[in-house]
């Protein structure tokens, strides 16, 4: 299996491409970023591109692909509405579009988060914008799943960019096995998530949106 991670220097992006790199299913894997990862390895690709609103220019390098593993996002703290949906809906939309010209048959997963909006019409700004990004994919023809993930707990090294959001895990690591214990619902960690990714790209899943409990369940399926 080939397939192509965004947002692969991020706390999600990087558990799932250690993940892809470790499993020996997945041959390929390809990473669009702007930065590099820093890692080497004989699956590993890297493609460095500035420009997330248009990626035609790289869409041949965007073909021969069985899945995506989208990973990329932010907080919407502090940003606009306008701003938000630019980063997150437009930037989604730009890659998907190309990757299902040249890839149709592919599985496209979308990592949103618990609380997403899907009538696009509830009060939470960051909620709706990551709606109506689940409701565009799963309208596009491929195979679309979208991950809904609540409490991640990072694993085997992987760390956030945001120093806060390190501060945080460190401090909820101990916790972890207490709040799966309470939550076992609401939990997940960077393996699982990852490990799910490739089973339900592999595999498919039963339904296309996918919490926190079914991402675990798929991880060990």
């Amino acid at each position: 299996m080939n397939v192509v991670v965004f947002g692969a220097t991020g706390m999600v992006g990087q558990g799932v491409l250690r993940e892809c790199l470790v499993d020996p299913e997945v041959t390929g894997v390809l990473v669009i970023g702007r930065h590099p990862t820093g890692q080497e390895h004989p699956k590993l690709r890297e493609i460095a591109h500035t420009d997330f609103l248009d990626f035609t220019p790289i869409g041949d390098e965007m073909a021969g692909l069985d899945a995506c593993f989208f990973c990329l996002g932010v907080s919407s703290a502090g940003l606009s509405e306008e701003r938000y949906r630019q980063v997150t809906y437009d930037v989604t939309m730009a890659a998907a579009t190309v990757l299902v010209e040249r890839n149709p048959a592919m599985t496209f997963i979308y990592v949103s988060g618990v609380g997403t909006d899907s009538t696009e019409r509830g009060r939470s700004m960051w909620a709706r914008v990551k709606g109506r990004t689940e409701n565009a994919l799963l309208a596009l023809p491929f195979q679309a799943y979208m991950f809904r993930p609540g409490y991640i707990q990072p694993m085997h090294g992987v760390r956030s960019r945001t120093p806060w959001y390190r501060l945080a895990y460190a401090i909820g690591a101990p916790l972890y096995p207490v709040l799966k214990r309470l939550f076992p619902g609401g939990v997940t960690t960077t393996e699982q998530l990852g490990r799910a990714m490739i089973a339900v790209a592999r595999k498919g899943a039963p339904k296309r949106v996918l919490d926190s409990r079914d991402i675990t369940a798929a991880a060990v399926s």
